[in-house]
């Protein structure tokens, strides 16, 4: 058997030092469908993305895509190549920003730079590790931005 299928395909402890920053391999373009469906899934009734008319008075001109899904995707681009199998839990996240618009059929893509890493204190076996994520649109601009902590497995063996 394949020693490569039986490994995680995220990164462990050792594999994080401070500095390291990992550009995502995987993309988005997001949709209008998207848009809707998270916003009414979550219970949100804003009309800046619902509500064409009313966002088209704005000083957007259309709807905006809702921010906490822009939130949920710049994390979970990141999953795979990052936490994907060597998470223990994520512990959370800060300083989260929303710099500039996105709007349906922006592109988006993630980098993830290593800022903290240290060894658990009480968990042996385990780090803490806190990335800066980054989303850019298909122009280079920042999107959102935040800071995330984690715990991850060391290294078996």
């Amino acid at each position: 058997m394949n020693e490569d299928l039986n490994r995680p395909a995220g990164r462990y402890f050792e594999e994080l030092p401070v500095g390291t920053v990992i550009k995502h391999r995987v993309t988005r373009t997001v949709t209008e469908a998207d848009n809707i469906l998270f916003t009414t899934l979550t219970m949100n009734p804003q009309p800046l993305h619902l509500d064409f008319d009313f966002a088209s008075k704005t000083e957007f001109g259309r709807p905006l895509f809702n921010s906490m899904m822009t939130l949920a995707l710049l994390v979970g681009i990141s999953v795979h190549e990052l936490s994907l199998g060597t998470l223990v839990a994520n512990l959370g996240l800060t300083d989260v920003v929303f710099p500039k618009p996105v709007f349906h059929g922006d592109t988006l893509r993630v980098e993830s730079e290593v800022i903290e890493a240290r060894e658990s204190k009480s968990r042996p076996g385990q780090g803490l590790v806190t990335v800066e994520h980054r989303a850019f649109n298909q122009h280079g601009e920042v999107v959102a931005q935040c800071k995330r902590t984690m715990l991850f497995h060391r290294r078996p063996g």
